[in-house]
């Protein structure tokens, strides 16, 4: 007689069978009733394991769309309880994801039908091919068989099957001997010898591409420096905080005029984005902390068909008071695209910036409205908002003519609609509601609502300032605090350069690698030279941010 086992694989949150429940009997001393009872049998306890499945996989997508959900709201309200919720969450769909990796590979060596093996409409993401830059090292496994096939004839040729896997080398310190032989002269007893090479920090310990992955470490990858202490002594290497806060400051020092660079190519501009964040600051004397602010300011027109590189410059006060974005733009003229924050407003007074309102935010208060209370007003504005949005959608990376004829022509009746929607709507609202307040949002910035379709130059939305800013709230979390109101300011001009290098589609610690291998013996009236989009040609390329 031969028994069948059912195994069920232990990572499943079900009953364990137990043997006797798991065996069958002995197939040829059943009659025909017996048999059919034993099919039947088994076929529910099958259907029931599906069942559990398609429950599991709904709740995995559950999640998964609850978490998409929080994170668009995670840079607009900046919560701890938010982001607490985000991190549980996706622990849960960590876990239900491994249990769930766990159950295909046992069901793959099951005795079961493919057909109840994975749940219906469980699919694979697509895998996707292995970066052609990657360092390849080739292992060759030749047939045992060498020249001479068992039946005699000669082997000869026939192609390969190639597979890829993607393997981790872990990163390992190196010391590079920097070895200058003397040589003296018999005759006049001249002594000749190599220059010393030129060091990112003078009589520093640390090469160009430490230097940059510290930095980038800090600034991109959001691990404080005493964390990264830790980890180097794991490799045997005992590397002080405060020496690692040294290199920090000495090599930000050394990027300055860089970031001085980088600064004038983005405000040399007719279109600029703008927002700002909260940091942190630890105020002097007492422990506590202090609310500074980074500011940031994106050239990016690649939306209007421009190849102009795009670039971010990040910028830190110690307050949000209206005299620091004034004095960052004391020399800009041209559409300022930000959000409504007070301390803009005087920039508009002159003339020499106009305004350009964020549909994303006017977006964001009705989204609240609806995710809070299902209410149908709300759903009417995101639906009508919807629409201006798939047009843009559409007319991405256009000539701004084709741009502005396209908003003329399709965006503007579909504006004069809203318009008059909500000012309806505002009519027979209580004026003390949510609903009420979205609306005059809306309502009182119209005019800069509007002129994104009178120029094909502008964004429907400051989403590209909003995404420079997701690295510091990232950061922010990780590290809690800036030192000081200089350690702002080292931040603000790392994190111009990690925004930028990557806009450009750069590896961040590549790009400040090189730049550091350079710029200590670069012509500083050359600097522009060390812009990421100078020196992309020698670099990895990847997928640049828009």
């Amino acid at each position: 007689m031969r028994s069948i086992v059912f195994v069920v694989p232990s990572c499943w949150h079900t009953p364990r069978v137990t043997a006797s429940h798991s065996v069958l009997p002995d197939l040829d001393r059943l009659d025909a009733a017996g048999l059919k009872a034993l099919i039947l049998s088994k076929h529910d306890e099958l259907v029931a394991t599906h069942e559990r499945l398609l429950s599991r996989e709904s709740e995995i997508e559950h999640l998964k769309l609850l978490i998409a959900k929080l994170r668009r709201m995670q840079f607009g309200r900046k919560s701890e309880k938010l982001e607490r919720q985000i991190e549980q969450l996706e622990l849960k769909l960590e876990e239900l994801e491994s249990a769930k990796a766990c159950r295909a590979r046992e069901s793959a060596d099951a005795d079961a039908p493919a057909a109840l093996s994975r749940p219906i409409g469980s699919t694979k993401p697509a895998r996707q091919p292995l970066p052609e830059y990657l360092p390849r090292e080739v292992k060759i496994y030749p047939p045992k068989e060498d020249t001479t096939c068992e039946c005699g004839g000669r082997l000869r040729p026939l192609g390969a099957d190639v597979s890829e896997v993607l393997e981790w080398v872990p990163a390992s310190f190196k010391v590079i001997r920097h070895v200058r032989p003397k040589l003296s002269c018999s005759g006049c007893e001249r002594i000749v010898q190599a220059a010393a090479p030129s060091r990112p920090i003078e009589r520093g310990l640390a090469g160009p591409g430490l230097l940059a992955h510290v930095l980038v470490a800090k600034y991109c990858d959001h691990q404080p420096l005493y964390r990264q202490a830790e980890m180097y002594a794991r490799e045997g290497v005992e590397l002080e905080r405060s020496t690692l806060s040294d290199w920090v400051g000495g090599t930000s020092r050394l990027l300055e005029p860089l970031v001085e660079a980088l600064r004038r190519h983005v405000m040399s501009v007719h279109k600029l984005h703008a927002d700002d964040t909260p940091v942190p600051v630890l105020a002097p004397g007492n422990g506590k902390t202090k609310t500074g602010r980074l500011w940031t300011y994106v050239r990016d027109d690649r939306p209007a068909g421009d190849n102009t590189p795009a670039a971010v410059w990040f910028a830190y006060s110690p307050d949000r008071r209206g005299e620091h974005p004034r004095e960052h733009l004391r020399n800009f003229s041209g559409i300022l695209q930000a959000d409504a924050y007070a301390g803009f407003h005087h920039l508009y007074e002159g003339g020499q910036i106009q305004e350009a309102a964020c549909w994303a935010h006017v977006r964001r208060k009705f989204y609240d409205l609806q995710v809070a209370h299902a209410s149908p007003l709300a759903a009417e504005a995101l639906k009508r908002i919807a629409e201006l949005y798939a047009i843009e959608s559409e007319i991405r990376g256009r000539p701004p003519d084709e741009r502005r004829q396209a908003r003329t022509t399709r965006a503007r009746p579909l504006l004069e609609s809203l318009h008059q929607w909500l000012q309806s709507t505002l009519a027979v609202v209580s004026r003390k509601s949510e609903i009420a307040a979205a609306i005059r949002y809306a309502l009182g910035r119209w005019r800069a609502l509007l002129r994104y379709s009178e120029d094909g130059h502008i964004e429907i939305d400051n989403n590209a300032a909003e995404r420079a800013l997701r690295a510091v709230a990232l950061g922010r979390k990780n590290y809690l605090f800036a030192g000081s109101d200089s350690g702002g300011e080292r931040a603000a001009a790392i994190y111009s350069l990690i925004g930028t290098a990557k806009l450009n589609g750069l590896d961040p610690e590549a790009y400040l690698r090189t730049v550091l291998e350079r710029i200590a013996e670069h012509p500083i009236n050359r600097i522009e030279e060390l812009l990421p989009w100078s020196i992309s040609a020698s670099l990895t390329v990847i997928r640049p941010e828009t």
